[in-house]
């Protein structure tokens, strides 16, 4: 049985090496490849060999992105996403409207100051050194997350986990229900908004148990 190939898109504000402890926790057991968003580094998206037998696996931003771009997915896993992101009058434990705009408006001033302080909200101290922002792909990025809209993906046709944590102060707990409601919704009752990087063991173990339900080739 050929073993699925794991495609990876990480979050707003990050690149593609957030998925570094993941990715070394499932190598004994599959192949991935990692899209970049290009927030802070040059763009990539991968195309797989044709008939690949793909999973998605998306961080926050990186699951709506996952379904507005769909392949023909062979299962689909949510760590930290949503279907939609930002409030409305039927979606009300969305993030405010207002606080996106503002923060895109402040980035054309205070980028870093931006980046910063969403990445301590997510829950690190500070960001990652190395890399440039790049603003205009971190703006695109938030316009995204204030206008798009996935919930009329679901359900898929496929096997779908979504992984949360009680803790995470972006994607919280009431909006993860929302978006997930009749989906396998599991929860890390310790976990913040950055599963990947704080239980990377926990997520593996996860997905693993999404692959081991597959279907064979």
């Amino acid at each position: 049985m050929t073993a699925p190939l794991l495609y990876l898109v990480h979050g707003w504000g990050f690149d593609a090496s957030f998925w570094d402890p993941l990715r070394a926790e499932l190598a004994e057991c599959c192949q991935s490849v990692t899209v970049d968003l290009g927030f802070r580094a040059p763009p990539h998206l991968p195309d797989p060999p044709p008939e690949t037998r793909l999973v998605a696996v998306g961080h926050s931003l990186g699951v709506p992105w996952l379904l507005r771009h769909r392949r023909n997915w062979q299962g689909f896993v949510s760590i930290n996403g949503f279907t939609r992101f930002s409030r409305t009058p039927g979606f009300v434990h969305g993030w405010p409207a207002r606080l996106l705009e503002r923060m895109r408006a402040a980035l054309s001033e205070a980028p870093e100051q931006v980046h910063a302080d969403f990445i301590r909200r997510c829950g690190l101290c500070r960001p990652p050194e190395g890399k440039p922002l790049h603003v205009e792909a971190l703006a695109e990025g938030l316009r995204w997350l204030q206008d798009w809209d996935e919930r009329p993906a679901l359900p898929l046709s496929v096997p779908l986990l979504a992984l949360a944590g009680r803790l995470d102060s972006v994607a919280s707990p009431e909006l993860t229900a929302d978006c997930f409601l009749g989906q396998e919704l599991r929860w890390c009752e310790d976990g913040g908004h950055l599963l990947p990087l704080s239980h990377p063991s926990w997520c593996a173990d996860q997905i693993r148990s999404l692959l081991a339900r597959l279907p064979p080739s």
